[in-house]
């Protein structure tokens, strides 16, 4: 069938399995391109089909040879349906691991469920022994804890009091006004349920009951931080609490793993195009003005470019990890950089919609969107047929 884009709000309906496919292989000529990585060699990657996640299987496999396994929930095609890009992701990465003579296998499932949990331990035991790397990459809006049935949904709101501030529709370029309402009843604690540290700690907790975790094991989970700009909806807000606790879990973490030699970290990493973040007003425009910023000084990053120099300048050097006074790692740090700050706090300021082209990377913005869906990647031929029906040749 002939696939493009179909937008709603800021989700696309429809995926390119050609397209997600020549992302992929762009993201792992990119690792290759940078030389091997000391890393580690068994790896999990909970959250593995896109994003950081997906940047952190290929780091692992192709940087450092690794054996990977990857959890992630992702709807397969139908006939005359596409499959979610996550689903393609998994598909041409796993080709070409096994291509690469690398172990790759996947898990489709609710990664929060004891199901999935289950299975995954057990593939574990029966083709690695033990892991040494777990990353933890999930991005969900909603949660069943598997202990009590409970599900919670997370929102992405301001505490206190209202917040207005200018945002940008990334499809036409509009900038306006937004006014997001402050949280109320149950939010912050559903949003820490979701998006905090309990699931993390569950899995460590899992793997390490069953001798799954290998003397040293290291375990990495992803956050942000973010300007002053944005703050009053992100770090200050509702998910700033669920960070908080994700940021504060990784130390109850270190000291169970502390018997083996083993370590947590918190990777604080740059402000990417992601479908999460496309779905926060005000962070598009950041990202635009970013973009632009960044891009002019030679320093912009994107998921594979951030993983790879995580991995190999922070994770895997032979030296301590170094970390902020907060216990945490920084792969932001040039998009915190104060110059950088600087100059998109004052474009902020000037940005209206008849000069957001000029000042801003709004196409960047727009052409990093739709790369997430398999779409506007060189290389591939979008006016011929594509076969939805790819499988990924671990799940059956």
């Amino acid at each position: 069938m002939i696939i493009e884009p179909r937008m709603r709000g800021f989700i696309c309906l429809t995926s390119h399995p050609d397209g997600c496919k020549q992302s992929v292989k762009n993201q792992i000529d990119y690792v290759k391109s940078k030389g091997a990585i000391n890393g580690a060699k068994k790896v999990l990657v909970i959250g593995a089909s896109t994003g950081f996640g997906l940047a952190s299987r290929i780091s692992s496999a192709f940087g450092s040879d690794a054996a990977t396994i990857g959890v992630f929930f992702e709807k397969p095609p139908m006939a005359g349906k596409t499959a979610s890009p996550g689903w393609y992701n998994s598909a041409a990465f796993e080709k070409e691991a096994h291509k690469a003579g690398l172990y790759a296998k996947s898990i489709n499932g609710d990664a929060f469920s004891n199901e999935v949990k289950r299975e995954t331990l057990d593939l574990i035991k029966a083709d690695l022994g033990q892991v040494d790397l777990i990353i933890y990459s999930l991005a969900s809006p909603v949660r069943t804890n598997p202990n009590t049935g409970v599900t919670h949904r997370s929102v992405l709101k301001p505490i206190g009091s209202t917040f207005t501030n200018k945002t940008v529709d990334f499809h036409t370029g509009k900038v306006s006004e937004v006014s997001i309402e402050p949280c109320s009843g149950d939010d912050i604690e559903n949003t820490i349920a979701v998006m905090g540290g309990e699931d993390w700690a569950m899995w460590i907790d899992a793997l390490k009951a069953e001798n799954l975790l290998a003397p040293g094991a290291t375990t990495v989970a992803y956050s942000y931080i973010g300007p002053s700009i944005t703050e009053a909806v992100y770090r200050k807000g509702t998910i700033g609490r669920a960070k908080d606790h994700l940021e504060a879990t990784a130390f109850s973490i270190s000291d169970s793993l502390a018997d083996i030699n083993g370590k947590a970290y918190v990777s604080v990493n740059k402000a990417l195009v992601t479908q999460a973040s496309s779905a926060i007003p005000v962070i598009p425009l950041y990202i635009s003005l970013l973009y632009k910023t960044m891009k002019a000084e030679g320093i912009h990053e994107g998921c594979i470019e951030q993983i790879q120099r995580l991995y190999q300048q922070r994770l895997f050097t032979g030296a301590e990890v170094p970390v902020d006074d907060k216990g945490r790692i920084r792969i932001d740090d040039w998009e915190m950089r104060e110059d950088i700050q600087a100059k998109v706090a004052k474009l902020w300021e000037e940005a209206v919609t008849e000069n957001l082209a000029e000042i801003g990377d709004l196409e960047g913005y727009r052409k990093d969107f739709h790369n997430l869906f398999g779409f506007d990647l060189a290389g591939v031929d979008y006016k011929a047929e594509a076969d939805e029906m790819v499988q990924v040749e671990s799940i059956s």
